[in-house]
């Protein structure tokens, strides 16, 4: 599997990184979305270069122009419900994508030692045929990989995709280990940034704490 950390070249994409990490601006929920969603854009332009490209000819007022555009057939899957930022500011870019939702939660147990026991629950699938198509699967925190893991082979059950681009905006080298174990060679990992801590409780540090709650509010 083939890893890429964003962050490890300086870009405007820091500037969204810090303020979704500040303790004080995450406090609006609104920019915290909208900062999530700025970088689904940029990530999603850099797989964007990635793609097959072709020319096709296109008529101006003026004259008929040749232009290189993608052929691939592009499905954006997003695991609820964090998600849904980041699958937004990919799909204001692949604006001719189909779209595929799988939900995943967190069920902790502690046992009597106090260590956190996680496990990874998915309820729901919604998905067009992967069939042959270009899989962008997107999930802004990749702490253990074991959602992303469950949700990409949920999505199986609707065709083999003929590649797949697996998207976060923080991952843990313990996630990337996970997934170079357990998903296809052939896949591409895209993070924003890679933080080096994943604490007792399966969070990631420094992280930003819980996205979903920082998206949408806290949750019974």
């Amino acid at each position: 599997m083939i890893v890429i950390n964003l962050s490890e070249q300086p870009s405007l994409l820091n500037q969204y990184l810090k303020e979704m990490r500040s303790v004080d601006i995450q406090k609006d929920s609104m920019r915290f979305r909208r900062n999530i969603e700025r970088i689904g854009e940029i990530m999603a332009i850099e797989i964007s270069k990635k793609l097959t490209y072709a020319v096709e000819q296109v008529q101006t007022p003026l004259a008929v122009a040749e232009v290189e555009v993608p052929q691939d057939k592009v499905v954006l899957g997003t695991i609820l419900r964090a998600g849904l930022p980041l699958h937004q500011g990919f799909l204001n870019m692949f604006d001719h994508a189909e779209n595929a939702f799988v939900s995943a939660y967190r069920k902790e147990e502690a046992d009597e030692n106090g260590e956190v026991k996680l496990e990874i629950v998915s309820e729901y699938l919604a998905a067009p045929s992967l069939e042959n198509k270009t899989l962008i699967l997107v999930d802004p925190m990749l702490a253990t990989g074991m959602s992303m893991e469950i949700a990409y082979k949920a999505l199986l059950s609707h065709g083999k995709p003929s590649s797949t681009h697996l998207v976060c905006a923080f991952a843990t080298p313990q996630a990337i280990e996970h997934l170079q174990a357990t998903m296809p060679a052939d896949c591409t990992l895209w993070c924003a940034v890679i933080d080096p801590i994943l604490n007792p409780h399966k969070y990631i540090v420094p992280g930003l704490g819980d996205a979903g709650d920082l998206c949408f509010g806290g949750k019974l």
